[in-house]
């Protein structure tokens, strides 16, 4: 097994948490929203900042149809994709994908997390949640 920072990678090139070591995780930005891949021993934990319910203090927000349509999210997601609130109305998109793999296999793990958020952060953007600050 060799270590590379907070990575391990075994004799057939799959990587892995080092021991010891915090969980390792990669940030990008997929369509101007900020996403996170953080590998834990077993999984691979995606998440998207994908939007923020607009505050009632807003000039021109329809809070109350944007939330309606936040609402019916979940619903439509496929299995796997989860929609949270935070505490400060944010709306994070999160998923989790087998680890273990190597470092091709991860790569193609956050282009399918990426590309099943489309239509997601479409329909949350056009419900008026928008993208949120970061």
């Amino acid at each position: 097994m060799l270590t590379l920072g907070a990575l391990a990678v075994d004799r057939d090139g799959r990587i892995f948490p080092a021991p010891g070591s915090p969980a390792p995780a990669l940030r990008f930005r997929w369509r101007g929203r900020p996403c996170e891949a953080r590998l834990e021993p077993g999984r691979l934990r995606l998440s998207a900042l994908a939007g923020r319910i607009p505050s009632t203090a807003e000039p021109g927000a329809d809070r109350p149809w944007t939330v309606r349509e936040v609402q019916a999210v979940p619903r439509a997601l496929p299995g796997g994709l989860v929609l949270r609130v935070t505490p400060d109305h944010r709306l994070r998109l999160e998923g989790e994908a087998p680890a273990g793999g190597t470092v091709t296999a991860l790569l193609g793990e956050l282009v399918r997390f990426a590309l099943a958020l489309d239509p997601y952060l479409e329909r949350l953007e056009s419900a008026g949640a928008g993208t949120a600050k970061t």
